[in-house]
């Protein structure tokens, strides 16, 4: 079993930044995959970007790219997500998400965090 909680999550200004963590409680954190997704309202869950159990390979969405970095810090069992240049279109709930394989579907993460909220007003 892994545990996930999420932080960092609130309202900032377009064009603003916020950095979000996700804890983990598995010992074996350094063997998942690790992703991060968010779901505005009215939207199905979408992916933004996953990192490698050693965090040497990454990939982000289209829409984020360049402005998201995803890292991971397994001596601390801890995942961030650097988010900058926030626009309107990034409010959502973003949540972590554990896995064995490596992918942008949601279905195929084995563990969920709660959520946090992002709000990016314009």
């Amino acid at each position: 079993q892994v545990q996930l909680v999420e932080s960092g999550g609130g309202l900032v200004q377009a064009g603003g930044s916020l950095k979000l963590s996700c804890a983990a409680s598995a010992r074996t954190f350094n063997s998942y995959t690790m992703g991060w997704f968010r779901q505005a309202p009215g939207k199905e869950r979408e992916f933004v970007a996953y990192i490698t159990p050693s965090g040497e390979y990454t990939r982000a969405a289209n829409s984020v790219k360049g402005r998201f970095t995803i890292s991971r810090d397994n001596a601390k069992n801890m995942m961030y997500l650097q988010m900058n240049s926030l626009k309107p279109e990034d409010t959502a709930v973003y949540y972590c998400a554990a896995g064995r394989r490596l992918t942008v579907t949601a279905d195929e993460y084995d563990y969920w965090g709660q959520g946090t909220q992002v709000t990016a007003s314009s």
